[in-house]
């Protein structure tokens, strides 16, 4: 490893099939007023609403109810949450489903005492929190995002067709997370598969940038072969619950900074899965999976390298009587195959991206340079037509 860099996590993880009975712990370390952030209603069928409401109601908190939580959290929504938080004077933010709800939690966390516009602030100019920020507690139900260890939070836009991530600092990042995996044993397939397929793109962005000998990659190289077994054996078995395990911890090791240590970082396929998103508001991991491998093929040629690596690393492609092209392209794909296995989307039209949305998709694409190749909008536009 040749960079220099520091690294503090300060999220405190209660993990298994008993963890929730822990949010007691940490219960009286905040205020009274809890405001209780979740999506459509799900957890009021499967049960955990009411296991969570118990245990509120016995640590005597107030519970204001903020429901409705979309897949990609809204900025009218995120309005909707400060003004809640603000009315309420609330404590805590207690986030209960998946990474979406996570997301949302810490972005209505720094814009409750916040002056400025929040999209303006945080999402176009990116500027830190200068605020009071309301902490951020997180009982997940689903796993991909690793959003409940790590700052991040994505917000969508659509009057300006845009979704756009922040990375906050570690005064934002959730105090606590409760992992229970069989809280998400009640997902649809497909979103198990779209959060499968996050958590191994997650760690692609981090693994396909850099040259130098780096231990995050043979810890990323893990995880991916990690989420690649237990994936197959969870879409034949949702209740498998070791499969499911490793996929919910896999989730958080690949996005709670650990492996980005001494490296660059890509992060491409996040901005053009992003862009698809905003046009299309097709689920997450489901645009990122679109765009990937027209994207990887494009970028090989300039990290032909890197990609032989994972090739044979990840993949076991034999290296014998065949050139670094061969090899790497071999890789992709086998990588192809597994995701057609899963049942991912392999084009955008599957997500209703239509030609004519291309032109704006590529305007609406930030274009980062941590990654083999720093794209030009013309390339992007190629990219995105060969994901149709």
């Amino acid at each position: 490893m040749l960079s220099n860099f520091s690294y503090c996590n300060p999220t405190k993880l209660y993990f298994g099939d008993d963890s929730l009975k822990y949010l007691n712990d940490e219960l009286p370390k905040y205020g009274k007023n809890v405001q209780l952030i979740y999506g459509g209603g799900s957890i009021k069928k499967n049960g955990i609403y009411d296991a969570v409401i118990q245990i509120l109601k016995a640590n005597g908190k107030n519970i204001i109810e903020d429901s409705g939580v979309m897949p990609n959290p809204t900025v009218e929504k995120l309005h909707e949450g400060i003004n809640i938080a603000r009315e309420n004077n609330v404590d805590l933010l207690l986030a209960v489903g998946g990474g979406s709800c996570c997301d949302y939690a810490k972005a209505v966390a720094v814009s409750v005492y916040c002056n400025d516009d929040p999209w303006q602030k945080y999402f176009v100019r990116f500027e830190e929190p200068s605020c009071k920020i309301v902490p951020v507690g997180c009982v997940l139900t689903m796993a991909g995002t690793g959003s409940e260890m790590n700052g991040g939070s994505v917000i969508t836009n659509h009057q300006e067709n845009r979704k756009v991530g922040h990375v906050f600092g570690q005064e934002v990042m959730p105090k606590f997370s409760i992992l229970n995996p069989k809280f998400t044993y009640s997902l649809p397939l497909r979103q198990v598969v779209a959060g499968i397929y996050d958590i191994f793109n997650h760690i692609c962005e981090q693994y396909f940038s850099g040259t130098d000998d780096n231990t995050s990659d043979y810890l990323a190289e893990a995880l991916m072969k990690s989420v690649i077994h237990s994936s197959l054996i969870a879409v034949k078995n949702p209740e498998d619950y070791e499969a499911r395990s490793n996929i919910m911890w896999s989730a958080t090791w690949a996005l709670n900074t650990l492996i980005s240590k001494g490296k660059t970082t890509d992060w491409m396929v996040h901005m053009l899965g992003h862009a698809v998103g905003a046009y299309t508001n097709a689920t997450h991991g489901m645009t990122l999976s679109a765009v990937s491998l027209p994207y990887y093929r494009y970028i090989m040629p300039y990290g032909l390298s890197k990609f032989k690596r994972f090739a044979t690393e990840v993949w076991n492609i034999s290296s014998t009587d065949k050139s670094d092209q061969q090899i790497a392209e071999e890789g992709l794909k086998a990588m192809e195959n597994w995701m057609k296995k899963l049942g991912l989307a392999m084009n955008i039209s599957e997500l209703g991206a239509t030609k004519d949305m291309i032109e704006g998709m590529a305007e609406s694409t930030a274009i980062l340079t941590g990654g083999y190749k720093t794209l030009t909008k013309d390339e992007i536009i190629k990219i995105l037509t060969a994901s149709l």
